[in-house]
């Protein structure tokens, strides 16, 4: 890997040479110093240090070294992978005071401590603290325990634990203990920083759930580590990583390792396994490590794409000053506005500079997130796209338009709730039966209308099919008029 290099240790028996009876006298007195050193803390010769490699923190050099060093009589060089959190390489001499450092360095070893919550109702999540070897290729994680209690712990590592669907293709991690050091696979590679291991299959590649499933989870488990931390990824997607590269290395000094295909043994002293979350595109700074909160997520985005207004303009009057800015998210399929131009329209002929717009797979990320940063203002229908006010600055007004069908809950929990923790002041606006398109398609008295939640009985499926497959919004110009005069007002303060 570009950030490591490897660390060649040799050590020889030193050849007899013909000395003066005084020199003689001291370099004895010199190697039976250094023996002593050796075998007290150990309490076993030199020779019987064996080479399974126990990884862990050496305080002295600052890098990860093992604890154990050569096989019994061995003479072989020993060549290990080693990184320490500068990106520096260290060489160190073969001599009797380094190998000394490194034993003792170690002689305290401490049991493995693993926590794990598995009846979070979003996440399983595991932190793993001891003596760490990771192999990707067989989806596996094993740490030292000397309590001679062999466990096992089994983890889908992606944030949307109880919905079935998402999480059907999502790669089991399996997490275990071995009291037997002659068990654990040899490390290839040590690092000093700590490993999250995630996925990015369910839901990744919609909007909305590239954000509440994997990227505000990952900022709540990795930020703490002010980027000295290694992301292992399974269900690897290159395009997803690519799209959001600007926060992996934001948020990693590393490169992304493909956990998958990786075939060499990692080495850690510290892993987690699983993304912490706390609730839908958002956080809950009472549990978050350091209280973060989803307002210091939206200033990390901001750092992230460089946007540069943190507050949106003090609206000074239609007729002083510069124009706020509206920002319209439109869609080309379900839930689109039928009346956009008309709505475009209104909005300029009260003092808006109106902006429409819609991302898509293709859409560069960085200009868009400028683009949304520039505005006042964002509305859109209840979808995906809305999932851009992370880029907003703050204090700006969001408008959720809620389609027909009784979906208070999702609006509220999905948008409502979130943008009220990214410090937003939100306007929402419930368009009545009348400005739906399901007009077009169902009678009055049909349950659609008469009855909505007598579909949400179905499932939901039929929620999606019904009420955001199949719908579209004709904004009632006059009604939706008396949001956007709020919204001005709004930014007057």
């Amino acid at each position: 890997m570009g950030y490591e290099a490897k660390l060649i240790r040799t050590f020889s028996h030193a050849e007899p040479q013909k000395l003066g009876f005084g020199v003689l006298l001291v370099a004895c007195l010199m190697i039976s110093i250094a023996y002593t050193s050796f075998t007290k803390p150990f309490e076993f010769p030199f020779s019987s240090i064996s080479s399974r490699l126990s990884a862990h923190i050496n305080p002295v050099f600052g890098v990860t070294l093992s604890s154990r060093v050569l096989d019994e009589g061995s003479e072989k060089d020993i060549n290990v992978t080693v990184q320490n959190s500068g990106n520096q390489y260290q060489t160190m001499s073969s001599t009797p005071e380094n190998i000394t450092a490194i034993i003792t360095s170690n002689s305290n070893q401490s049991d493995a401590i693993i926590n794990c919550n598995v009846a979070d109702q979003r996440s399983a999540f595991c932190e793993m603290n001891g003596d760490i070897r990771i192999l990707g290729s067989s989806s596996s994680l094993v740490i030292f325990d000397s309590s001679k209690r062999n466990r096992t712990w089994r983890i889908r590592p992606y944030a949307r634990k109880q919905d079935n669907v998402a999480m059907d293709g999502v790669r089991e991690v399996t997490l275990k203990t071995s009291a037997d050091h002659r068990e654990l696979p040899h490390c290839e590679i040590i690092h000093t920083s700590p490993a999250i291991v995630f996925s990015v299959g369910g839901y990744t590649g919609n909007f909305f759930h590239d954000f509440t499933d994997v990227l505000v989870p990952l900022f709540l488990t990795s930020h703490q580590f002010n980027g000295e931390v290694h992301f292992l990824v399974t269900n690897m997607r290159s395009w997803w990583i690519n799209k959001y590269r600007p926060i992996f290395k934001r948020l990693s000094k590393y490169q992304v390792i493909d956990f998958d295909t990786d075939d060499k043994v990692q080495c850690f002293s510290k892993a987690i396994v699983g993304l912490r979350s706390h609730k839908e595109l958002s956080i809950d700074s009472s549990r978050s490590p350091n209280h973060y909160s989803m307002l210091d997520f939206t200033k990390f985005m901001r750092n992230t794409y460089s946007l540069e207004r943190e507050t949106p303009t003090k609206y000074l009057g239609k007729h002083n000053g510069k124009k706020p800015r509206l920002l319209i998210i439109s869609r080309k399929r379900t839930r689109r506005f039928t009346n956009i131009s008309k709505i475009t329209s209104m909005a300029e002929k009260l003092g808006f500079e109106v902006v429409v717009a819609e991302a898509n797979s293709s859409t560069n990320m960085k200009d868009f997130a400028c683009m949304v940063n520039s505005c006042d203002v964002m509305m859109g229908v209840h979808g995906a796209g809305l999932t851009n006010l992370v880029f907003l600055p703050t204090n700006a007004i969001f408008i959720q338009v809620v389609p027909w069908g009784s979906l208070d809950w999702i609006t509220t929990n999905y948008f409502k709730e979130p943008a009220m923790d990214m410090k937003l002041r939100y306007l929402e606006y419930r368009i009545s039966e009348e400005e739906s398109t399901l007009m077009e398609v169902y009678p009055r008295d049909h349950p659609v209308f008469k009855d909505p939640l007598s579909i949400h009985k179905h499932g939901w499926n039929a929620i999606k099919e019904m009420f955001l497959d199949k719908q579209n919004v004709k904004l009632n110009l006059r009604r939706f008029r008396a949001v956007l005069v709020k919204a001005l007002l709004l930014l007057r303060h």
